[in-house]
């Protein structure tokens, strides 16, 4: 059995389930407010760092475009 695969594929896992419960958490954030413990604060953080991004100019785009480069780049295995 190949060791790094296996390492490649838990690593894609826990960064999906990741995703999911950031997505979770704007969405209880949005409808409940901070009043949750676990989620309280996601969209404030998404906001600063999308503002950082922003006030970094050129470095904080090429940051972004690797982001997305990396995201993009993920294969959906069934």
């Amino acid at each position: 059995m190949n060791y790094l695969q296996e390492v490649k594929r838990w690593l894609a896992e826990i960064t999906e389930i990741s995703l999911l419960l950031v997505a979770l958490g704007i969405i209880v954030e949005i409808l409940f407010g901070r009043t949750v413990p676990f989620f309280g604060g996601i969209v404030e953080n998404l906001t600063a760092l999308i503002s950082a991004l922003g006030q970094n100019g050129l470095v904080g785009l090429i940051t972004l475009a690797v982001i997305l480069y990396l995201f993009s780049r993920r294969r959906v295995t069934a």
